[in-house]
């Protein structure tokens, strides 16, 4: 891989590679980007970021250029919390040839969001607004609907939704198709908020310390912690319904 002037590894191929289906674009940018899919790919297609070539079939087809561009992308989301707006005309800058200076990483990004936030507060991620959430999970403006009338979904503070609200809807709609209703599942949305506020207790005092390293770590903790909650969850599932775990 080569490196690129936003500071991230490339994922450019030879000369004569030709161009790659979306599951290989999936497949290399995974190594660095481990929470992308497929469904994130086409949504950035959809808002104009990335074109993708099409077949005869309608089947994408991406080049090198592509790939890397994506990686650009999902760098300055991660990496900087860059709205798409603002991330679409920093790279008509970099095809303009300009140069491009990002924010710091964690910094918020916009001037219009104003001045950084305060030692010990967590940056705001870019928000996705209704109608981004409803093409990037594929559901309806009704299924959405019905979430939040059972508080299963709901917007942030300011407005919005988190990018990982979209791995809830989609959950979501998968249960739907299983007869689940947005009434059946209140407890378990009651059940993690109660797991989400003992992590937080734990990492509270680590969160507000001015260090930022011990900051940084309260953020590793609180992740760990949450994926041995679910890890956790699942097992006391499949114990109670006497399934063998995989």
């Amino acid at each position: 891989m080569v490196r690129t002037a936003s500071g991230g590894a490339g994922f450019g191929t030879a000369a004569g590679d030709g161009l790659v289906s979306i599951g290989t674009v999936l497949a290399r940018l995974r190594d660095e980007f481990p929470e992308v899919t497929v469904s994130k790919i086409r949504f950035l297609e959809a808002e104009g970021l990335v074109e993708p070539r099409r077949t005869a079939s309608g089947y994408r087809k991406f080049s090198a250029q592509d790939v890397e561009r994506l990686a650009q992308i999902l760098r300055m989301q991660r990496d900087h919390y860059l709205p798409l707006r603002v991330i679409r005309e920093h790279l008509d800058a970099l095809a303009r040839g300009e140069q491009v200076v990002l924010p710091a990483p964690g910094q918020p990004q916009d001037p219009l969001d104003g001045p950084g936030e305060p030692d010990g507060e967590r940056p705001t991620a870019a928000r996705l607004g209704r109608i981004e959430l409803l093409a990037a999970a594929e559901v309806t403006e009704p299924e959405l609907a019905a979430w939040e009338s059972y508080g299963l979904i709901a917007q942030a503070a300011g407005g919005g939704y988190d990018a990982e609200t979209v791995t809830v809807a989609k959950l979501l709609a998968d249960l739907g198709r299983f007869g689940l209703e947005p009434r059946h599942l209140r407890a378990v949305k009651a059940g993690a908020d109660r797991e989400a506020g003992l992590i937080e207790q734990m990492v509270a005092p680590l969160r507000r310390h001015r260090n930022p390293q011990t900051r940084a770590h309260a953020e590793a903790t609180a992740k760990e912690l949450a994926g041995l909650s679910v890890r956790l969850h699942a097992a006391l599932v499949q114990t109670a319904l006497g399934i063998r775990p995989q």
